[in-house]
């Protein structure tokens, strides 16, 4: 025991003064923004903000910058282009999934699952753009199919 207390009470007596001395220094800091170190600058006439006035361009008022040049038009940046099917994704005929699957007799849980991992990693959904995401769907749900009755068909020891 350390003076008349336990390792715990005293532990939450110095805990309950550190909390007491952050509660000051939060009183004392109250008019300030937490993580600047300088603080705002208005340009005030007779009691009415000049940022109020110009609401435009109230940005502008305390930068060293042409408001007129910061604001022309820049030209439009051109659309991106469309996104182009891979070859891949166009083949969703379960005969062609499982010519690229190889799926062969001697194949174990292992070879399978290692299977499974690179077509997923070939063809999620998640990895291709928005229009061409239900051919991935249907793609990755055809080739998990022939792998669970491929590997339904593995005998058990």
């Amino acid at each position: 025991m350390l003076f008349g207390q336990s390792v715990f009470q005293s532990v939450l007596e110095r805990l309950k003064a550190e909390d007491e001395t952050d509660e000051d220094a939060e009183a004392r800091a109250a008019h300030r923004v937490p993580g600047l170190a300088t603080g705002l600058a208005f340009d005030v006439m007779e009691g009415v903000s000049a940022a109020s006035q110009r609401v435009g361009q109230a940005y502008f008022d305390n930068l060293d910058l042409d408001p007129a040049a910061a604001i022309a038009e820049e030209p439009a940046a051109a659309p991106p282009p469309e996104p182009v099917m891979p070859d891949h994704l166009a083949r969703i005929a379960p005969e062609e999934i499982a010519a690229e699957l190889a799926i062969a007799a001697a194949d174990t849980q292992q070879t399978l699952s290692e299977k499974r991992r690179a077509f997923a990693k070939a063809n999620h959904p998640d990895g291709v753009a928005e229009p061409f995401r239900d051919n991935a769907n249907r793609r990755m749900m055809i080739a998990n199919l022939l792998i669970d009755e491929a590997m339904r068909r593995l005998p058990h020891s």
